[in-house]
C-alpha cells in the first residue's frame, strides 16, 4: 500500500508532537506536549481530533503522566487516578477515548509492585502498541471497505476520518484510499462539515495530499447532488457504535444517512472495533458532546451571527442501524442484523 504523507501524531520517547488541526490547511504546526495536561488540552481543543487518534494521544499521555508520577512514590496511585480522569473528561463522546485509558490503566495494574522504571518502560510499551495496532486496523478497514467501491465510484464523506482522525491511513478515508490505490479511479465529494469545517479544511487538504481526485461542497448541496445521480455511496466514519449497530458520529451524518435512504444510496460507516461500545444497546445511552456557542457565532475570528443570540452546537448525532448498509471494521464488514453480526466480529 502507498506511503500516507500525513501524520497527526508522533512519540520521540520522550515528547508527544501532534499537528495543530486548528491551524490547517494554511499552516502545519505542531504542539509539543512533555505532560498530560497538555494532552488533554490538545483533546479538548481539537488540536487533535478524530476517536482513534484521541485514544492513542491519551494513551501517551497516560504515559507522561506515569514519568511525572514516578518523582513522588507516595503519592504515584493519587497521582494517576487524576491523570486519567483529567483525560477522560476531555470528550464525551468517542469511544476510544476511554478504551485506551483503560486498557493503560489496566496495564499499571498489572505492574503493581514492579520498579519505577519497568513500569514507565512497559506503559510505553502499550501505548506504543495500541498507536501500531491502530494503523494496522486502518488498513484492515481500507482492503474490507474498498472491495464495496466499485470502479469510477462518486464517493460522498463527511468531516474528516482520514489519517488526521487516527494514527495512519484512517477509517473512512482508509477505505477510499485503498480503492485508490487499487487503482479504481475513484473521485470524492468533502462536505464542508460545520461549525468547524473539517472537511473542507483537513479532508480536502489530506486527500490533495495523497493526490486523490476531491470535490468540496457544502454541507446543504448533498441533497442535491444525489437527486442529480452523482453520489454513488457514502462513507463516513465513527465516534461510538453501539452493539445494535446505532451511531454516533459527527454532526450531520444522521442527515445524510435520510439523503440517502431516500435516494437508494448505500450508507457506509468505516471504524475500528475499539469504537465499538458494547455496554449500549442502542443510540439512546450514547452521550452527545454540546460545544461552546461561539464556534457558531464566528469563523476564523470573524464574527458570522449577532454577538450572544443563543446557540445549540451538538458536535454528534446518531444514525440509526436501519439507515445504515453496513459496517466496516478490521475484522470484516457487518451487516444487518447489527447486534447478530457485529457481536460475530468481535467475537461476543
Amino acid at each position: 500500500m502507498g506511503v500516507v504523507k500525513v501524520q497527526a501524531l508522533e512519540w520521540d520517547g520522550e515528547v508527544l508532537r501532534l499537528i495543530d488541526q486548528t491551524l490547517l490547511p494554511l499552516n502545519q504546526e505542531y504542539v509539543e506536549c512533555r505532560d498530560y495536561r497538555c494532552v488533554a488540552r490538545a483533546i479538548r481543543q481539537m488540536q487533535v481530533r478524530g476517536a482513534p487518534a484521541i485514544g492513542a494521544a491519551a494513551a501517551f499521555g497516560m504515559v507522561l503522566a506515569v514519568k511525572e508520577a514516578a518523582s513522588d512514590p507516595p503519592g504515584f496511585e493519587s497521582f494517576m487516578r487524576d491523570a486519567a480522569a483529567e483525560l477522560r473528561s476531555t470528550r464525551p463522546t468517542a469511544v476510544n477515548l476511554f478504551w485506551a485509558i483503560g486498557r493503560m490503566e489496566e496495564k499499571l495494574r498489572h505492574l503493581a509492585g514492579e520498579p519505577l522504571p519497568v513500569i514507565i518502560k512497559q506503559m510505553e510499551s502499550e501505548a506504543v502498541a495500541i498507536y501500531l495496532e491502530d494503523q494496522e486496523m486502518n488498513r484492515r478497514i481500507g482492503e474490507y471497505g474498498a472491495a464495496l467501491v466499485p470502479p469510477g465510484a462518486r464517493v460522498l464523506t463527511h468531516c474528516n476520518a482520514g489519517a488526521l482522525a487516527t494514527t495512519g491511513y484512517g477509517t473512512a478515508l482508509g477505505v477510499i484510499r485503498a480503492a485508490h490505490e487499487q487503482g479504481k479511479e475513484i473521485t470524492v465529494w468533502a462536505d464542508e462539515t460545520r461549525p468547524l469545517l473539517q472537511g473542507a479544511r483537513l479532508t480536502a487538504w489530506e486527500l490533495m495530499q495523497d493526490g486523490i481526485p476531491v470535490t468540496l461542497i457544502a454541507d446543504n448541496m448533498a441533497g442535491y447532488l444525489m437527486q442529480q445521480g452523482k453520489v454513488d455511496l457514502i462513507i463516513v466514519g465513527a465516534d461510538r457504535i453501539t452493539a445494535g449497530g446505532d451511531v454516533a458520529n459527527k454532526i450531520g451524518t444522521y442527515s445524510l444517512a435520510v439523503l440517502a435512504r431516500a435516494h437508494n444510496i448505500p450508507m457506509y460507516i468505516a471504524a475500528p472495533t475499539s469504537t465499538i461500545d458494547f455496554s449500549l444497546e442502542d443510540g439512546r445511552g450514547i452521550p452527545i458532546e454540546e460545544r461552546a456557542p461561539e464556534e457558531m457565532r464566528q469563523m476564523g475570528g470573524h464574527v458570522t451571527a449577532p454577538p450572544g443570540v443563543p446557540v445549540y452546537n451538538p458536535a454528534f448525532d446518531v444514525t440509526p442501524a436501519e439507515l445504515i448498509t453496513a459496517i466496516i471494521t478490521d475484522r470484516g464488514v457487518a451487516t444487518p442484523p447489527y447486534r447478530e453480526s457485529i457481536g460475530k466480529l468481535a467475537g461476543k
